[in-house]
């Protein structure tokens, strides 16, 4: 079996972006917004490791995928409920890759004039990039020789498959 990211350091470095996270937003209240389906593993793992932090989670859940490709085309299929106006936002993606996705959330959310607004992301693959936007907290970095790779694992998924690995892998693994 290929990892490309094992189970203990995907927690350590969720660990360490916590605890970054809890640093920036000490004392403050921050509203966190995962990007469904995909990081409710990550989402879970961040706010179990969070401290002196007052937060509330809401979710959006988006689909721009079929099977291994993106259709280029964004759908919301649920929006969040909270109320962002004057509120510090972060956003809490499983991967980004073109930053199509990432971008249409962002000013989603901006539309709504919060506070602040940053974004955190499981995995971070540059090299497939069309779309440049702001990430101020990466955990994991894809390097450029994985480009094309599609991966799973730890709440990525293949049509819905593959989430509940405790580790990040290429998805060939699973498809030969």
């Amino acid at each position: 079996m290929n990892i490309l990211f094992s189970e203990k350091l995907i927690r350590k470095r969720i660990s360490e972006i916590s605890e970054q996270i809890s640093f920036d937003y000490k004392d403050r209240e921050v509203l966190l917004i995962g990007v469904l389906n995909g990081s409710f593993v990550f989402c879970a793992d961040v706010v179990r490791n969070l401290t002196n932090v007052k937060f509330k989670i809401d979710f959006i859940t988006i689909s721009s995928y079929l099977g291994i490709r993106s259709t280029g085309k964004i759908e919301v299929l649920s929006r969040f409920k909270e109320n962002i106006t004057g509120k510090d936002v972060l956003i809490l993606d499983d991967i980004i890759e073109t930053g199509m996705t990432l971008d249409f959330i962002i000013k989603e959310v901006a539309s709504k004039n919060p506070k602040s607004l940053k974004t955190c992301v499981l995995v971070d693959k540059r090299c497939m990039r069309k779309k440049d936007v702001p990430v101020e907290y990466i955990c994991l970095e894809m390097a450029a020789s994985m480009g094309n790779d599609f991966v799973v694992g730890y709440g990525l998924d293949y049509n819905g498959f593959f989430r509940g690995l405790p580790y990040i892998c290429k998805l060939e693994e699973f498809v030969r």
